[in-house]
């Protein structure tokens, strides 16, 4: 029942990007076609999930803020469309964190946006608790840059998208294995390489505090 719900939703949401908004997506064939993967994006708005669930091609899960889970049909409906609850009052969601490396463990596709919260005036400085997953797991990690959601504020324009929407796909890469344990300093650093990856593939003006980094290769 809740792969038809996702599938539906993921058909009905081409239709009004195509219908609707000048939507392209570009890098389509960097995205491994099976096996876990950390897909990590910038941020911009309520249009994100589902611009990311209708540019790809595979089946994705994410982690969506707890406060929205406010009742038994959004649950219900938010579980059917692939997202777990995210406390973010907490400094490490230990239940989320679970979920996330279950969901990797399984050979599934995740979607973390690591800002924590909607930045629509370029990218913010990102948590770095999403690059302690991408070590321990060594998943593979896909760098996603998206615009053009910026003006979409509330959830009813997940029903008509209008405007220039672009999703841009970077070529996944790993994390090298790290022994021991990793202190602070390391998973931070590891945490703005990967931001600035997201990076590269935005226009300038969208990469906030990313925009003077090192170039990413």
């Amino acid at each position: 029942m809740k792969d038809w719900f996702y599938y539906t939703c993921r058909f009905l949401q081409r239709g009004t990007l195509k219908a609707f908004a000048d939507w392209e997506v570009v890098g389509r064939e960097n995205i491994p076609p099976m096996g876990p993967l950390i897909i990590i994006a910038n941020h911009q708005s309520n249009m994100d999930p589902p611009m990311l669930v209708a540019s790809l091609q595979r089946r994705v899960y994410f982690l969506a803020k707890s406060t929205v889970f406010n009742s038994a049909l959004t649950r219900w409906l938010l579980a059917s469309y692939g997202a777990f609850p995210l406390d973010r009052d907490k400094d490490m969601d230990i239940r989320a964190y679970r979920w996330v490396i279950n969901q990797l463990n399984k050979g599934q596709p995740v979607v973390l946006f690591p800002e924590g919260t909607r930045s629509p005036n370029g990218m913010i400085k990102a948590k770095s608790g999403f690059a302690q997953i991408a070590l321990h797991t060594q998943a593979p990690i896909l760098p996603v840059g998206i615009t053009g959601t910026e003006s979409m504020g509330s959830w009813g324009r997940v029903f008509f998208p209008t405007g220039r929407l672009k999703i841009n796909v970077g070529r996944v890469f790993s994390l090298p294995d790290v022994q021991g344990k990793p202190n602070k300093e390391i998973i931070d650093s590891f945490a703005d390489m990967i931001m600035e990856r997201v990076a590269q593939l935005l226009p300038e003006s969208y990469r906030g505090v990313y925009g003077h980094q090192r170039e990413a290769t």
